[in-house]
């Protein structure tokens, strides 16, 4: 059996954007490309360097945080988009009709 491998050119470049939540401030350049193998992890420690804090809590479409292993690819797969809401405290969203109508934090 032969291992698959995919060449660099080959692989999946995934759109991310990144939205503020609660007091966190805004990136200053919030939509990114970044490789669909590449795993939520990254992402995380993207915000992380960017922010400089160490807690934060991360959102893929207002709904859910992903565990770190995840896939980009498969994160995208979901809905096709990835919105990733970041804030330094939990947040509560409140949806309706794919739209985030309010949120709390606690």
């Amino acid at each position: 059996m032969q291992a698959e491998s995919q060449s660099p050119s080959s692989v999946k470049k995934v759109v991310v954007h990144l939205r503020a939540t609660g007091d966190a401030p805004i990136l200053k350049q919030a939509k990114f490309k970044i490789p669909g193998t590449d795993k939520f992890a990254k992402v995380i420690d993207f915000l992380r360097r960017q922010l400089h804090r160490e807690t934060l809590f991360v959102y893929v479409n207002s709904a859910f945080s992903p565990n770190p292993d995840e896939l980009v690819i498969d994160l995208y797969n979901v809905s096709c988009r990835i919105f990733i809401n970041f804030s330094y405290y939990i947040v509560f969203f409140i949806m309706a009709m794919d739209k985030c109508l309010l949120y709390w934090v606690i």
